[in-house]
């Protein structure tokens, strides 16, 4: 299908486009500006945001003309150009100005209308509105404090929570009572049980990743939430809706269970 918003073409010329790439970087985002010029060509994660945004769009109306939707975290603004050329109204919000600038950049070189904004994760209660459509992506484990962030963002999804994070551990997860004598301990030494992973110093050889939960921990986390796993792509993506009531002992989606809505479009 054709995008719903095309952009309207650059008005630099490739070698301006180059410069202002490199006065604006180093770039985590690999952005197409046109004029065979894009933002992050030799990044070492290769491709990796196409292939997110492969899984993501099938859950995600084709047209989304009238929507509204929250990039958390957006740094150079790909997932946001990407819903605005489905129709969306979109505001990117991050804690980094450099990024922003990026990302401002990148959309006006694309012709794309698309509000970005300096905000902390912590302070998304502060825009005191739901979004249709809410992506809260690669910034849970870089958050000190993550499932405080978490219960923030909850509260401001509409339809749907596209969730991703760093995930550890051994995959799988395991059966948990409601709850258990003072005495057991034997469920804690499962290698499934609900866990999260300290980082105390860095990992990567970056200090900001503080948290890694194992999957179990996440989807445990994502339901106390107040939200209802719909799908689970692949091992660090999750689809969430609203959940009606929250309940602990709700049983887990699966990796890569189709149950509940199938991906629209």
């Amino acid at each position: 299908m054709d995008p719903v918003i095309e952009g309207r073409g650059s008005r630099y010329t490739a070698d301006e486009l180059r410069r202002q790439v490199e006065a604006l970087g180093p770039w985590f985002h690999d952005i197409d500006l046109g004029e065979g010029v894009r933002t992050a060509p030799n990044h070492p994660l290769g491709n990796f945001l196409e292939e997110i945004w492969a899984h993501v769009g099938r859950y995600l109306p084709e047209d989304l003309t009238g929507s509204t939707v929250l990039d958390i975290g957006c740094n150079a603004g790909f997932y946001s150009q990407q819903l605005r050329r489905r129709g969306a109204n979109v505001l990117g919000i991050d804690h980094d100005e450099r990024y922003l600038s990026q990302a401002r950049f990148a959309a006006e070189v694309n012709g794309l209308d698309i509000e970005y904004r300096l905000m902390d994760t912590y302070d998304v209660d502060r825009l005191q509105q739901r979004f249709d459509y809410v992506l809260f992506m690669g910034v849970f484990y870089h958050l000190r404090y993550p499932l405080y962030a978490l219960d923030k963002v909850a509260k401001l999804v509409g339809r749907r929570l596209v969730f991703q994070s760093m995930v550890r551990g051994v995959g799988g997860t395991v059966p948990v009572p409601d709850d258990a004598p003072i005495t057991e301990r034997a469920m804690f030494e499962h290698p499934c049980f609900p866990a999260m992973y300290f980082i105390e110093k860095r990992y990567a050889g970056d200090p900001t990743n503080w948290w890694v939960p194992n999957e179990a921990g996440m989807e445990a986390m994502l339901r106390s939430a107040g939200l209802r796993i719909v799908a689970h792509p692949f091992t660090e993506l999750w689809i969430c809706e609203p959940a009606k009531t929250t309940s602990s002992s709700e049983a887990p989606v699966r990796r890569g269970a189709r149950s509940g809505p199938r991906p629209i479009g």
